[in-house]
């Protein structure tokens, strides 16, 4: 079984920060691309961020600049450090991973329970 937990998430005020942790476990072989996803109530679920295992990382424009996605591939964990918190980035983050257990040849995608990220004005 393989599994994603992800934690850090909170309540913060205009222009704050907050870092989000998700960690992968279980019977691993392998992972591939980590991301976080949101999604905004009464919002289609969007790519925040992603990482590679090489540390190649993709932004959506509106947190460019504002958050930064990290990775530790010895903890099978994935960071998204979120900087200058704006009203509109309140929502439900969801991690993602791309990965391989060590019982089964195929790759699939494995998501986080989600974590609540709330920004007030």
């Amino acid at each position: 079984q393989v599994q994603l937990v992800e934690s850090g998430g909170g309540l913060v005020q205009l222009g704050g920060s907050l870092r989000l942790s998700c960690a992968a476990s279980g019977s691993i072989a392998s992972i591939s691309v980590m991301a976080w996803y949101r999604q905004a109530p009464g919002k289609q679920r969007e790519l925040a961020a992603s990482i590679t295992p090489g540390a190649s990382t993709n932004y959506a424009d509106d947190v460019k600049g504002r958050f930064t996605i990290s990775r530790d591939n010895a903890k099978n964990t994935v960071y998204l450090q979120m900087n200058s918190l704006k009203p509109e980035d309140t929502a439900v983050y969801y991690c993602k991973a791309q990965m391989r257990p060590t019982y089964s040849i195929r790759w699939s995608d494995y998501w986080g329970q989600g974590t609540q990220v709330t920004v007030s004005s």
